[in-house]
């Protein structure tokens, strides 16, 4: 089962134009290992997309490649293309990227460890020639939205807790003024509780902001309680799409993702089993 026709069709439906939209685009590694092959997505204005998927599944790439951070692993996109606003990127530097408002918070957060975690976020706003009056206002818009690490900007950030560094992290991505922000694995190595704290921050920040999000995240069920659409991956494709609430109730994703059917939790055996009888694959 693949609605991966649907999504031109929902926006225009809803009078969404594609904010970011990434158009078939494959990406090679090495100039040998293909890891991406036609993904195809879109992140209307305003919106919180979710890209679901296992471990290795191409999400991570595939963020890396609207935010031009690709080529620091020898990887390239060689068809396709990327357009935010309705212009190309794919040619940007990761910086011309930042300056219009494109951003990727990275996977284990990265924080500078030596730094305090104020200058951790100060380190954000430089691309921005602001004056100390606007950063101040802009560092107080990250301690409103993180009181958190108000608490702790003193602290060097190699000391803190790996919630506070995600925090840390987008509170970085926050002093660049944003337009949109690409979030990969926010929940990783973290508990319920700090997961469902960094998520509730996001989507203030997507209805307060109106920052747009493009989530690569393995917590399926998680991202689709935050999101207004989701993308599935698997082997570098594409392989079903809806909005986050079809997605969610959707027996073939409950089925595999979460170890759910009808009847109730299922054996990893026969998750594994239904691993080799997917029906949107057949």
């Amino acid at each position: 089962m693949n609605t991966a026709t649907t999504t031109s069709t929902s926006d225009a439906a809803a009078g969404l134009a594609p904010y970011l939209s990434v158009n078939n685009i494959e990406v090679i590694y090495d100039h040998v290992i293909l890891v991406l092959k036609g993904v195809s997505l879109q992140v209307p204005k305003g919106k919180i997309v979710a890209l679901l998927g296992a471990n290795g599944a191409g999400k991570s790439t595939t963020l890396k490649s609207i935010s031009n951070l690709l080529g620091a692993e020898r990887g390239d996109v060689t068809k396709g293309n990327i357009e935010f606003k309705g212009v190309q990127i794919e040619s940007l530097t990761p910086n011309d990227l930042v300056k219009r408002g494109v951003i990727q918070v990275m996977e284990g957060r990265h924080c500078f460890g030596h730094l305090t975690i104020e200058e951790n976020l100060l380190t954000g706003a430089y691309t921005r020639r602001i004056s100390r009056a606007a950063l101040k206002e802009s560092l107080d818009k990250v301690y409103h939205y993180f009181p958190r690490l108000k608490e702790r900007r003193s602290s060097q950030a190699g000391y803190t807790s790996g919630g506070e560094q995600q925090m840390c992290a987008i509170g970085r991505a926050l002093m660049a003024k944003p337009e949109m922000i690409l979030l990969d694995e926010p929940s990783m190595g973290l508990a319920p509780q700090i997961v469902e704290e960094i998520f509730e921050i996001v989507k203030d920040l997507n209805a307060k902001e109106q920052v747009s999000f493009l989530l690569a995240e393995q917590n399926t069920m998680v991202a689709l309680r935050y999101s207004d659409y989701g993308y599935i991956m698997e082997n570098g494709r594409i392989v079903m799409e809806g909005e986050a609430s079809y997605l969610a109730n959707n027996e073939d994703v409950k089925e595999f993702y979460l170890g759910l059917s009808g009847e109730g939790r299922k054996s990893f055996r026969d998750v594994k089993h239904y691993r080799r009888r997917k029906r949107w694959l057949s």
